[in-house]
């Protein structure tokens, strides 16, 4: 820019003029306003207030910017790591207006230095991080005596919760009560008078995230710029005596995911009632939270070969057993090793045939993780127990269109919209299978009902069978709705009320024979098979074409080479699903009882289970058109309904997938055949 371009106040904030006069505008050349805290809310407020035309500026911060910043706070860049806070903010409110007169504190607020830094403000706006209590509670008590109206505004989910302090009105301790308690209580009496409506709570979707022990919470950009945008509107008010303030006991919380707006005035602040009842229910849920897990602390810098395997392990198993251990030998290579005896009966079944199509799954994903790093893939040693695969450099790769849908893909056993593919959508997953593979839709409300029927059939035999009984009793997990190593029961598509029943019988084998003789079977047959099926785009079968059948195919595999390409085509598949807004349920306990069935398997104890599994098996054909031993996949898929992200299966860490790393030598498990998680 040229030298010869001279900044010029009335020019830069002309936009401003039409909600605000010219002589207001002028107005706020003039005032000042203290801001502590230049992280987060804090830093937004700043720049904010500058681009609003405020002139002069108080800010304080001893912090530096590091990445665990990147997702909300404004000062956060590559190029900023590791400077101060306050040094930074500065300077990037100086280029937009040079003009500002800036006082800057690098160190935090004491006791001793509170008055200096106020000193002249017309406003205090409170960028304090939320368990910041001590000095919060010393700056507002000084103006309410020094007549300096204060503002907070709290980034809470995706909204912003609002308190107005004005000379003469309630103050900062009268409103939230905080004299004589403890911190953890201190803290949930900041949280529940700044949202005592609590609009962000349904949406809340990972709780182990809220740790106010500990003093971490989740946050969000989308709260800290409602925040600025809330406080600056204040701004405007107070610092230009518009009025219509509503100050404490009002409070104020916007929710931008649920588009709602709750306004009222707690005239005992957080000694109401009303709020010491939600205070009571506070306390009962922290003293819940109190030894139950929290989430991990964020793993420090990786390696590229591990950022890809760090991808990569979110690759599907059958009852998300992860059979595979990552042995990494140099900087671009990668020796994956098959554990089969963690994959017990799921790799004896079809001689290992699920197992070989999740490591075929997972070497697409970890190929299509590779591309976001620009790195190409090679598969040598394509065979189990284990295979080597290297990861060299392709600078000129793009990412793969389907890199950002490897964590979001996920099995969803609920009902979905009741809404046919588009004919589209259906080519896009078709064109994923290679030349020797087909994909049969089955779609109507007569294919969806016959389609209900027999994966029933298949959860009958299962409930039914003991040797399956004790593999149910491992894989699901009852206390955790993200489960890293097994399947949470909240994503089994059982309804609430009947998963105590469920978990009560699911003790002992005897409990679980006399729930099925009550009917507890055809229930559990009806929520997770009949519904579901009934609210379904489509059901979808794909098989193996026969030589006559195919075109032009790859060139002759044997064994372990020829599934594990399969399994690639599938994640493919699947992944395209998710892109194309489709979420899908693998089904493939009904193929392999169905196959049991025609081959005539014996079940423990039960002589009635081999006649239900034939019965199975020609329900099968009949409704497929195909024998079981044609098909490698079937499964359900459709449009999600709207709602939160459920309880789903997640992974487990990376240094436990690791060999030789903290964990990797956990014991595993055994598995069973069960869809694919």
């Amino acid at each position: 820019m040229s030298n010869s371009y001279r900044f010029r106040y009335h020019v830069a904030f002309n936009r401003n003029l039409g909600w605000l006069t010219e002589w207001e505008q002028t107005a706020l050349r003039a005032k000042r306003v203290a801001i502590a805290g230049l992280g987060g809310a804090g830093g937004a407020h700043l720049l904010t207030l500058a681009r609003l035309g405020v002139g002069a500026f108080t800010i304080a911060d001893f912090d530096r910017f590091d990445v665990a910043n990147f997702n909300r706070q404004v000062g956060a860049t590559m190029a900023t790591l590791d400077r101060p806070k306050a040094a930074v903010m500065e300077a990037m409110a100086r280029a937009i207006n040079p003009e500002l007169r800036i006082r800057r504190f690098d160190t935090a607020i004491t006791t001793a230095q509170i008055d200096d830094f106020l000193d002249g403000a017309h406003l205090f706006a409170d960028g304090l991080d939320f368990f910041e209590i001590p000095i919060r509670r010393q700056i507002f008590a000084r103006c309410a005596e020094l007549g300096i109206p204060a503002v907070t505004a709290a980034p809470i989910g995706m909204g912003t919760g609002l308190l107005i302090f004005t000379p003469g009105g309630m103050s900062f301790e009268r409103y939230f009560r905080f004299e004589g308690q403890p911190e953890s209580e201190q803290f949930l009496r900041f949280l529940v008078g700044l949202a005592p409506a609590g609009l962000h709570r349904p949406y809340l979707v990972d709780r182990t995230r809220v740790d106010l022990a500990g003093r971490k919470g989740p946050s969000t950009v989308a709260a800290i710029q409602l925040c600025a945008g809330v406080v600056a509107t204040a701004a405007v008010k107070l610092l230009l005596g518009r009025g219509g303030v509503k100050a404490a006991p009002w409070h104020h919380q916007y929710d931008a995911y649920r588009d709602r707006l709750a306004v009222s005035r707690l005239r005992f602040g957080n000694a109401g009632p009303l709020q010491r009842l939600k205070l009571a229910i506070g306390r009962r849920q922290l003293g819940h939270q109190v030894g139950q897990p929290v989430a991990p602390e964020p793993v420090g810098p990786r390696s590229v070969i591990e950022e890809i395997l760090d991808l990569g392990r979110w690759a599907p198993s059958g009852d998300n057993i992860q059979p595979w251990r990552f042995r990494i030998l140099d900087d671009a290579t990668v020796a994956v090793d098959i554990r089969q005896e963690a994959a017990g009966q799921l790799y004896e079944y079809r001689g290992g045939e699920p197992t070989l199509l999740a490591v075929g799954m997972l070497v697409e994903t970890l190929r299509i993780a590779a591309s976001g790093w620009q790195r190409g893939m090679v598969c040598t040693a394509p065979s189990v127990p284990g295979l080597v695969l290297h990861f060299p450099p392709a600078p000129d790769a793009p990412p793969d269109p389907l890199l950002s849908y490897l964590t979001l893909r996920s099995v969803d056993r609920r009902p979905y919209a009741r809404r046919r593919l588009a004919p589209e959508q259906k080519r896009a997953l078709e064109a994923c299978l290679d030349a020797d593979l087909a994909v049969d839709w089955h779609e109507g409300a007569a294919a969806l009902w016959q389609f209900g029927r027999l994966n029933a059939g298949a959860t009958g035999i299962r409930l039914r069978a003991e040797e399956a009984f004790g593999v149910h009793q491992r894989v699901l997990d009852w206390s955790r709705p993200h489960s890293p190593d097994r399947i949470p029961v909240g994503a089994i598509g059982l309804p609430r009320p009947m998963l105590p029943l469920m978990h009560w019988a699911m003790q002992r084998w005897e409990r679980m024979r006399l729930l099925n003789r009550l009917g507890g079977a055809a229930m559990t047959e009806g929520a997770l098979d009949l519904w579901p099926a009934w609210n379904s785009g489509a059901f979808f079968v794909v098989r193996v074409l026969a030589e006559s059948e195919a075109e032009a195919g790859p060139e002759a595999e044997t064994g372990p080479a020829r599934l594990l390409r399969i399994g690639r085509c599938l994640q493919r598949l699947w992944l395209t699903a998710a892109r194309l807004g489709l979420v899908l349920q693998p089904v493939l306990a009904t193929v392999a009882f169905a196959e049991y069935g025609a081959a005539g398997t014996a079940f423990t104890g039960d002589r009635g289970l081999r006649d239900r599994a034939a019965v199975l098996a020609r329900q099968f054909s009949a409704t497929t058109g195909r024998e079981p031993g044609e098909v490698v996949f079937l499964g359900r898929i459709g449009t999600p309904r709207p709602g939160l992200p459920g309880a789903r299966s997640t992974r487990l860490p990376l240094d436990q997938l690791i060999q030789g790393s903290a964990g990797g030598a956990a014991a595993p498990r055994l598995g069973a055949v069960a869809d694919v998680e």
